[in-house]
């Protein structure tokens, strides 16, 4: 796509409202959603909307953090220091990254029924999806998978956070759950484990076996991913935890 092409002159297929309505918004390049809201271009070089989306990109652009995460962060002051943002853009994307954190804080309510990695991840963002330090938390759940409640265990610095199984199990106990998952989040965005998240989780299901309190899964999130360890390991078989499913 040609960044300095004004909108009007794009083809109709190659327009970011007409393709977000025929591919879908996931499948629009990050320039192309900010096009969206921004609606028009100018800025660096008269750039169109697209060009400027991309503009501001790079503006944001650094060595240790990804654009997005930088334009999470950012107050509609600061995006009209970039040239072309003015008020009426800067607020405008302002309000929409204010949205997308809110669709991923929206918490279930009690006894929703958490049965896959998406449900579970759903149901940790607000606490763990966005958080600028580590913690560690455990879902709790009756013998239908059903939550009764979510308890957040430790909180660490940036980069580590430390959970012992026996604080874990005590909250599990504490409140009448039948099984649990266990979840921390990494705030660099990563979500691959550690060597110490997969010793921590072999401990717990062995910890599961002896008290009859299965753990169903260990979710490390981040950043808008997640990563659920029993889907990507082996561990689980090593240490049956009876009736999971």
């Amino acid at each position: 796509m040609n960044y300095s092409l004004r909108i009007a002159d794009l083809p109709t297929t190659e327009r970011p409202r007409e393709r977000l309505l025929s591919v879908g918004a996931k499948n629009l390049a990050t320039a192309e959603l900010l096009a969206i809201l921004l609606g028009t271009g100018q800025g660096a070089g008269k750039l169109s909307a697209v060009g400027l989306g991309q503009y501001i990109l790079q503006q944001l652009s650094s060595d240790q953090r990804q654009p997005l995460e930088v334009l999470r962060e950012m107050t509609p002051q600061e995006l009209m220091n970039i040239p072309g943002v003015g008020p009426a853009k800067a607020t405008t994307i302002a309000a929409a990254v204010e949205l997308g954190k809110r669709a991923f804080q929206v918490q279930p309510n009690e006894r929703t029924m958490i049965d896959s990695p998406e449900a579970a991840a759903a149901a940790l963002s607000q606490d763990l999806m966005w958080q600028s330090q580590e913690r560690f938390a455990v879902l709790l759940l009756d013998i239908k998978h059903q939550l009764l409640g979510l308890k957040v265990i430790t909180i660490g610095t940036a980069t580590e956070t430390i959970a012992h199984p026996r604080e874990i199990f005590r909250e599990i106990i504490r409140h009448g759950a039948s099984r649990a998952i266990i979840a921390h989040n990494h705030p660099t965005g990563s979500v691959e484990p550690s060597k110490e998240d997969i010793n921590l989780t072999e401990q717990l299901l062995q910890g599961g076996q002896v008290l009859s309190l299965p753990i169903v899964d260990h979710l490390i999130l981040g950043n808008g991913n997640y990563q659920s360890l029993r889907q990507i390991t082996q561990i689980w078989e090593q240490f049956p935890q009876g009736d999971t499913t």
